[in-house]
């Protein structure tokens, strides 16, 4: 039921339309491709879906496959009736919304669900993050992103994608990537691999927020990789009071990218 590269690029030439390089539009042309994202988001009947960035349908149509409950979210109005047309038959409710304005309260109703995406480079990690900060509803997300975007959401304490946004999604989720996925399956062809990133929301915070605001949580974390390269004691020298390390139990020579998330929360209580 999903489109093959032909079939994509037919749509495409009958609606007059081609890829945005400005939305960062490459469409998934490889039925098995998105048979496996939509299996490994584990979803099915029962559950909600919100597809984010639908494009013209090729993932909406494997998710409808699943039996879940389908929403697409599309922010492109030009593909907003070819898209309609194609996933609409099959009891797919269209959204036209830019995924970091658009109204979740009433998009989900009140409802759990669970995102599934393929996202462009620029908007990955802060529509990622908004999600998390800011819709508990989205209990689960199952996110296709350029590869190195992907090992920085799941990257851990001494990985090299390690930073203040891997962090970030450590206090509100647990964040794996599930698979790998090579350019031959896009169109256009990008010049880079993606992962599959599964992140599944935590039942509550990684840090106390009761001992250890989030404020000054991340006000430590983004103090400390503003010069990530350098010590601690160099790269927090403005923020550190006297006795701070000690206090904390953390050696003022190591890296940021060295610490864990309780580290860094033990430095922000000590302080």
């Amino acid at each position: 039921m999903t489109h093959t590269r032909t079939e994509l690029a037919a749509l495409l030439e009958t609606h007059g339309l081609r890829p945005s390089r400005a939305l960062g539009q490459n469409f998934v042309v490889d039925p098995n491709t998105v048979r496996r994202i939509a299996r490994l988001a584990g979803v099915g009947a029962g559950d909600l879906v919100l597809e984010i960035g639908a494009g013209l349908g090729s993932l909406t149509l494997a998710l409808v496959e699943t039996g879940a409950e389908v929403h697409a979210m599309e922010v492109d109005r030009y593909l907003l009736g070819p898209l309609r047309s194609v996933v609409e038959p099959h009891g797919v409710t269209v959204h036209g919304a830019d995924a970091l304005h658009a109204d979740y309260d009433e998009i989900l109703a009140g409802r759990e669900a669970v995102v599934v995406a393929n996202l462009p480079y620029n908007v990955a990690t802060p529509l990622v993050l908004h999600l998390l900060e800011a819709e508990p509803l989205i209990r689960r997300m199952l996110v296709m992103v350029q590869k190195e975007v992907g090992e920085r959401f799941a990257a851990q304490a001494g990985d090299e994608a390690y930073g203040a946004a891997s962090l970030r999604v450590q206090y509100f989720a647990d964040a794996k990537i599930v698979g790998k996925v090579g350019p031959s399956v896009f169109l256009p062809r990008p010049n880079v691999d993606s992962a599959l990133v599964s992140i599944v929301r935590r039942e509550s915070v990684r840090v106390d927020p009761t001992v250890v605001s989030e404020a000054q949580l991340f006000e430590v974390i983004r103090t400390s990789f503003g010069q990530r390269r350098k010590m601690l004691r160099r790269s927090l020298a403005g923020w550190a009071t006297e006795g701070v390390f000690e206090r904390a139990g953390v050696v003022e020579t190591r890296r940021p990218e060295e610490l864990t998330l309780e580290e860094f929360a033990r430095l922000a209580a000590a302080r």
